[in-house]
């Protein structure tokens, strides 16, 4: 059963005597992109960790909810979630392939080469650069290999951490691209970014963070207006961003 919704009740997390979150509360929803913003040590990649489950919080709580009730089966959760974090987690002596190929064997997909070309495919990453060591990739080309090791195993929950670096132009309208996807497909979205202009448009859902806290929330309606009225336009997010972090 999917995962409709995370409810992230009073969080807060200390490293020592350091705060990183400060009573965060908020709700995301599947067919939903939140877009998380704030400046560096706001603790946002802090948050997208504890929703990933591979970070405990200090207190609070956090609830992934199926139509049915609560998921409470760790291993069942961690099946659904899907996360893209600074590093790539590749292994530097397999190619693109093998290490997509690897990964759906842990995540026991079915046909996993078959499901990583297509991710190949769809995240365009060429041939000749599949099939050699990951070592040898460019950071964008990393980068979307890392999305496409995100997205094996067909997860509800999508936690992305800086996304667009290292993307060109190119890269970084396929990814839009992806996104639209997933959330058209009633995934629950969280993108931790800096580059407003990139997800604007696509995002419905704006949380910033500042000093652990959260500043400011703001949703638009998903059911009314036209497609062009849905979501923050980049003049929103840059408008929205300086207020609250300045």
């Amino acid at each position: 059963m999917s995962i409709r919704s995370i409810s992230v009740s009073n969080v807060t997390k200390r490293y020592g005597l350091h705060r990183a979150l400060a009573g965060v509360s908020l709700e995301l929803d599947a067919g939903s992109l939140c877009a998380l913003l704030g400046p560096n040590g706001a603790g946002k990649s802090t948050l997208l960790g504890i929703l990933s489950t591979l970070v405990r919080a200090s207190s609070g709580q956090v609830a992934y909810r199926r139509d049915d009730g609560d998921e409470r089966d760790p291993l069942a959760l961690r099946r659904q979630i899907g996360v893209l974090a600074h590093s790539s987690f590749m292994y530097g002596e397999l190619t693109g392939l093998e290490n997509l190929a690897f990964y759906g064997q842990l995540y026991g997909v079915a046909e996993a080469r078959a499901r990583a070309q297509a991710l190949l495919d769809d995240v365009e990453l060429d041939e000749r650069a599949r099939n050699r060591p990951a070592r040898t990739y460019s950071r964008g080309m990393l980068q979307r290999l890392a999305l496409a090791r995100a997205l094996l195993h067909d997860p509800t929950v999508l936690l992305l951490d800086e996304p667009f670096t290292g993307l060109d132009r190119t890269g970084a309208s396929s990814l839009a691209n992806a996104l639209a996807d997933a959330k058209q497909s009633e995934r629950i979205l969280l993108v931790v970014t800096h580059d407003l202009e990139a997800i604007a448009g696509l995002t419905d859902h704006v949380v910033v963070l500042k000093r652990g806290k959260l500043v400011h929330e703001d949703r638009r309606s998903q059911a009314v207006g036209r497609a062009d009225e849905l979501g923050f336009s980049y003049e929103d997010l840059k408008t929205i961003y300086h207020q609250h972090t300045g």
